[in-house]
């Protein structure tokens, strides 16, 4: 078996960041400028190929031989490329297999993705790290340029710069072997075939991509700028500001006219201020008017147009293993992760009136348009002509999950019998029998103390998480007051004393383990402290049921804040995006392992699915979106293949509802 490193830098006029991989290459003016590889470890060559030279024979043949495997950091780029360049079919799931994706390779070890970041944070050496100049290269080759009187061409050639593309040549060859050093530091640790499965299966599934109801998304937009103008006409007049969408500007007429400080401009704080009441009608109109134009919500349909390629389908929608302490995918280009959910009535007459261009209309049966517009955003997303979404979302999966890890047998039997687990911990939280908490009764309110316990309390959470769950699922503070906090708090954790003990159970066993070097089982789970004494990797692991593995990198005890001793590691800051020390716990180790075995359970029917003839287009969290014929949307078909036992979890009681129909939503 041969090895082939590969690495290209491309020119296109479409902004990848905006466009996306698979439109980016779908651009008519699409070229691969230069095209690196290494063989088998060997010294890395480079074929420029915006300069008439040609790949050698030897190596083509290699990289459409099935003996070789290609290597490449973001693999699905390459691949992508090289089947628009060749021509071959973006679908050929045959050659896709032959692929292995270095990025991959470091984000399954823990690390970060971006190639320079992730050579820093293995502590390459020097000479096998990216080069900084590298951006800048780009910057000069890859991307079209503004046109000048001087110079009207849209573009740099190699030989308008021969200097810079020298360099570029260099940074090209030099990646290449940035990506050797990366593999050899993680070899002892190789990506299990099922997860590569999983990587090749989501790239086809992005290739495929989502079909976008274009005249809403442009419609939208028109109503969008509309109203912006109009509400941002109106604010102008209340208030003489030259530019009232400026926060420091609308700050400080707020307060010349209240007389009170104004901190911050956000969307809380401006609805903070509305319910306490504005001292006059034009402070209470701007607040009004601020609050509207932040629900403005052209980004979304804006991402949407900017990335529809061919077909009218956005493609690259999800970045596998994008949440690396878990292995779940991450949103990218539309983010369909964090889309808003739709409690419109007659959905179908506010999508025409949009298509229309007909705000007043929408104001008239709405109200807001930004609300209205931020509510439709799903819609946009489409299937195509004779066919129909099946959505398909796991039951509270979680729940299910860490009562299964912990062996809570009575959250189990919930689920495996009525599965009212919201009405069942309310029974065992308040010792009040099932039957009675049904609407109607006065016990029905202790219902929604149940859901937001279940919600907030799995993974150590405590008051703090109980507001955070209020606040998420906006239930008044009039149905759950700040003193009975604490008393929930308790509550849940003596009906739940499995959940509670596997907190400190794990925390035990990561902190031993980190002490002394030797595993430990905790259940299902196995503990470990995995090295390499060559390469100076190390790594706390955890083995979950499904045979992959999480990595802890770096990991070591140090005292916190508070003077105890804690668990601590090296990964990224989720909130700076940085890569340094992160601290961690039992209740956030439980969270990480119980949403990454959650994951493995939606990997797993994925593949299911798509084997079963419904092909996915997009998934979130743990519901899956697949598009297939009209005659082929069978719902209970699709919820009793993503019912069935896992076989490495048999007893994990699994269920799935959803909806069919022709655009995507969600209430």
């Amino acid at each position: 078996m041969h090895h082939l490193n590969i690495d290209i830098e491309t020119y296109s006029s479409v902004d990848i960041k905006t466009g996306g991989l698979y439109k980016y290459a779908q651009a008519p003016d699409f070229e691969i400028l230069l095209f690196a590889w290494s063989l088998d470890g060997g010294p890395a060559h480079v074929v420029d190929l915006a300069q008439g030279e040609a790949i050698p024979d030897s190596i083509l043949s290699l990289l459409f031989c099935k003996d070789c495997l290609k290597h490449a950091y973001n693999a699905a780029f390459e691949w992508y490329c090289l089947c628009r360049h060749f021509k071959h079919l973006p679908f050929d799931a045959g050659w896709l297999t032959e692929w292995r994706d270095t990025m991959l390779h470091g984000l399954y070890c823990g690390y970060t993705a971006g190639l320079a970041a992730t050579g820093e944070a293995l502590g390459l050496p020097q000479d096998k790290r990216k080069l900084s100049a590298g951006s800048a290269l780009i910057r000069t080759f890859c991307v079209p340029r503004k046109p000048t009187a001087r110079n009207p061409s849209t573009r740099v050639r190699p030989a308008a710069e021969p200097e810079k593309w020298r360099l570029f040549k260099e940074y090209n060859a030099q990646d290449v072997v940035t990506e050797q050093e990366i593999e050899r530091r993680l070899s002892v640790w190789p990506v299990p075939d099922a997860v590569q499965k999983q990587w090749e299966t989501d790239i086809l599934i992005n290739a495929r991509g989502v079909a976008v109801d274009l005249d809403l998304v442009r419609g939208a937009l028109a109503c969008s700028a509309r109203v912006t103008q109009e509400l941002t006409q109106e604010a102008v007049q209340i208030s003489g500001l030259d530019n009232p969408n400026s926060v420091a500007q609308l700050s400080r007429w707020l307060e010349d006219e209240t007389g009170a400080e104004v901190a911050d401009l956000r969307k809380d704080t401006v609805a903070r201020m509305l319910a306490d009441g504005a001292p006059s009608e034009a402070v209470q109109r701007m607040l009004e008017i601020r609050q509207e134009l932040g629900k403005t919500s052209n980004k979304k349909y804006a991402a949407m147009d900017a990335g529809a390629g061919e077909g009218g389908r956005v493609r690259g929608l999800l970045q596998f293993y994008g949440a690396n302490r878990t292995g779940r995918w991450a949103g990218r280009l539309v983010q369909v992760q964090n889309l808003p959910r739709t409690h419109l009535p007659g959905i179908e007459l506010a999508r025409e009136r949009v298509k229309a261009e007909d705000v007043d209309t929408l104001r008239m049966l709405y109200g807001s348009v930004p609300d209205t517009l931020s509510q439709l955003i799903r819609t946009a997303l489409v299937p195509a002509p004779g066919h129909r979404f099946v959505d398909a979302d796991f039951s509270a999966i979680e729940a299910r999950v860490i009562a299964w890890l912990s062996g809570e047998e009575w959250v189990l039997d919930v689920f495996r019998t009525h599965g009212k687990i919201y009405e069942a911990t309310a029974s065992q939280m308040f010792g009040v029998p099932m039957e009675r908490i049904k609407k109607g009764n006065p016990e029905y309110d202790l219902r929604q103390k149940g859901k937001v316990a279940t919600l907030a309390m799995g993974y150590q959470g405590g008051v703090g998480a109980l507001i955070n769950a209020r606040k998420t699922y906006h239930i008044p503070e009039s149905e759950l007051p700040d003193e009975e906090l604490p008393g929930i708090v308790q509550r849940w954790r003596q009906a739940n004393r499995r959940i509670v003990a596997f907190w400190y159970a794990v925390e035990a066993a990561a902190t031993d383990v980190v002490r002394t070097g030797r595993p430990q089982a905790v259940g299902r789970l196995l503990f470990a402290l995995q090295g390499d004494a060559d390469t100076g990797q190390w790594f706390l692991t955890v083995t979950l049921p499904s045979g992959r593995v999480l990595f802890y990198a770096k990991p070591f005890l140090a005292q916190n804040a508070k003077g105890f001793e804690q668990l601590h590691y090296y990964g990224m800051n989720q909130t700076s995006k940085k890569w340094g020390v992160q601290e961690t716990y039992g209740g956030k180790l439980v969270e990480n392992i119980t949403q990454a075995v959650a994951r493995d359970c939606l990997a797993e029917n994925i593949e299911r699915l798509e084997a079963a003839g419904y092909p996915v287009v997009f998934h979130v969290h743990d519901e899956v979106v697949i598009e297939t014929e009209t005659e082929h949307a069978d719902l209970s078909a699709v919820c009793d293949i993503m019912a069935r036992p896992i076989p490495w979890a048999p007893d994990l009681p699994l269920k799935a509802e959803g909806w069919t129909g022709g655009f995507y939503t969600k209430d």
